[in-house]
């Protein structure tokens, strides 16, 4: 599922690039890195990102070993983060990290996926996996960065997504419950008493209050 999201992602790219009839496609070529890099930057300042997209794949497509393509691909990360788009911004954290990322920003660069994954969750139900997934994904952050400076920001994400996971499994319970299946609910109850927290340490949340986390 990950793999099909990103190859629709890189798809809608190259198709951008083939010249669809949008307003905001790119009609200009054979420019410096320069002048791509500062449409780049105009474009998400003035929020339009789709043309910063543009002007991303026309950097890359004529100048592959600009100096400037890194910093261009964090940007255009962190500007889809802002945006709530984090599907592209997961695109662009990944070129960022297969590409670019040393040792000394991988660590960032980690962290910036993580974060990315952590506000994409809008429906404890139907990101099920997805919340798994940032779990795993934050416990290994943890364990490959223990004295990070974001140690903390990703042990309260941890927190707040065990809080998720186990009221999920207490209202899956309660549903097999009513519905008379006793070893199903039992089944759930028993994934809480395996968690990191128990039910004192949690508060119900107010709605939304996953993606005001970073806010």
């Amino acid at each position: 599922m990950i793999k099909a999201k990103k190859m629709l992602i890189t798809l809608v790219l190259v198709a951008i690039v083939s010249g669809c009839s949008s307003k905001n496609t790119v009609k200009e070529y054979d420019k410096t890195a320069e002048y791509w890099y500062d449409s780049i930057t105009q474009n998400i300042t003035s929020s339009n990102l789709d043309k910063a997209d543009n002007y991303y794949i026309s950097l890359r497509s004529e100048h592959m070993r600009s100096p400037l393509l890194p910093t261009a691909t964090m940007m255009l990360a962190q500007a889809h983060i802002a945006d709530e788009s984090y599907q592209m911004a997961d695109y662009y954290i990944d070129e960022y990290i297969k590409k670019y990322a040393s040792n000394q920003n991988l660590e960032y660069a980690k962290f910036l996926k993580l974060k990315a994954s952590f506000l994409n969750i809008k429906d404890i139900n139907k990101d099920q996996k997805l919340i798994l997934d940032t779990i795993n994904d934050a416990n290994a952050f943890v364990s490959r960065y223990p004295s990070s400076d974001y140690t903390s920001s990703v042990n309260t994400m941890l927190v707040r997504l065990h809080m998720t996971q186990y009221m999920l499994n207490e209202s899956v319970a309660r549903l097999y419950e009513r519905v008379g299946k006793d070893g199903a609910a039992q089944m759930y109850r028993d994934k809480n008493r395996n968690s990191v927290l128990r039910e004192s340490d949690i508060e119900a949340p107010k709605e939304g209050y996953l993606e005001k986390f970073f806010n």
